[in-house]
């Protein structure tokens, strides 16, 4: 049996408003109009649902129960055109972020962002080497998620991680040679860092592989070819951590932070910088 949505707003309508006049006044039909859908639901049923006489309206028994399931469907017809309702937001959103922060989630990011607002446009770059901190400033992003050392203040605070020195499992520093390194290449926060604290160090040390890919760097790193530096979260099956060993010092905690250019908060560019925020934690089995 399928009930036309028209006619169970008739009688929540009715039923609400007490009477067929203020029903038909909410739902901008006639009087008569409704009590056409009111009879016609009826039928439907197969039993009264309203009791009328010349001075009150009330509903029957079974029309208290019929009410709260008619509730139930209108409140969740409500719910799916809303969720689906064409989205009047439209433009173009530019957007940075380092491939170590974002890893698996920027497809459905992306993908949960195109279902809600499919007139907009999107613009992604993501690397490890871009300054994205001047691209925002030269307003060629709109908003971006850059590293930064922790406590400085920049931007809303997303995540914090720490850096450490990481090699393969089976790694073993050349004898009598300096310490081969894996980087990205410059500006590189990772790198920075890194470099700032070997400085304080007598280790003795080289660049002996560079790659803007995460997947370069992984790539060099499981090989055997160099330690690298990487966020704790992207220590992965086949490396392992050699914080203190080679001389290496410790490494700082580090903040993932959103940024936003000076023009960059149209609607859709903050749409989506909601959906950043609300991003769920990386799930437990990939935290080292």
């Amino acid at each position: 049996m399928d009930f036309d949505p028209a006619l169970l707003r008739a009688f929540v309508a009715v039923k609400e408003t007490g009477g067929f006049t203020r029903a038909a006044q909410r739902l901008h039909l006639t009087q008569s109009a409704i009590s056409h859908q009111i009879r016609r639901l009826e039928e439907q049923v197969g039993r009264p649902l309203l009791h009328r006489t010349t001075r009150r309206l009330t509903v029957t028994e079974d029309g208290e129960d019929f009410l709260r399931y008619a509730q139930q469907i209108l409140d969740t017809l409500d719910t799916m055109t809303r969720r689906f309702q064409p989205s009047l937001i439209s433009g173009v959103v530019r957007f940075g972020a380092p491939d170590t922060f974002m890893g698996d989630r920027l497809p459905p990011l992306l993908s949960q962002f195109a279902r809600s607002f499919p007139a907009t446009r999107m613009e992604v770059s993501v690397s490890m080497h871009l300054d994205f901190r001047a691209m925002i400033k030269a307003g060629e992003l709109d908003l971006a998620v850059v590293m930064s050392p922790a406590d400085c203040e920049e931007g809303t605070c997303l995540r914090r991680t720490q850096l450490v020195w990481v090699a393969a499992e089976t790694f073993e520093p050349p004898a009598g040679a300096s310490l081969p390194l894996a980087y990205f290449p410059k500006p590189c926060v990772n790198r920075e860092l890194a470099g700032a604290a070997l400085d304080a160090t007598p280790v003795d040390w080289h660049v002996v592989f560079t790659s803007a890919s995460q997947h370069g760097i992984r790539a060099a790193v499981l090989a055997g070819l160099a330690v690298t530096v990487l966020t704790r979260e992207d220590v992965e099956p086949g490396m392992k951590i050699v914080d203190g060993r080679y001389g290496l010092p410790p490494l700082p905690n580090v903040d993932f932070s959103l940024i936003w250019s000076e023009g960059g908060k149209t609607e859709c560019a903050c749409r989506f910088g909601q959906l950043i925020l609300e991003m769920p934690e990386l799930p437990a089995h990939d935290k080292a």
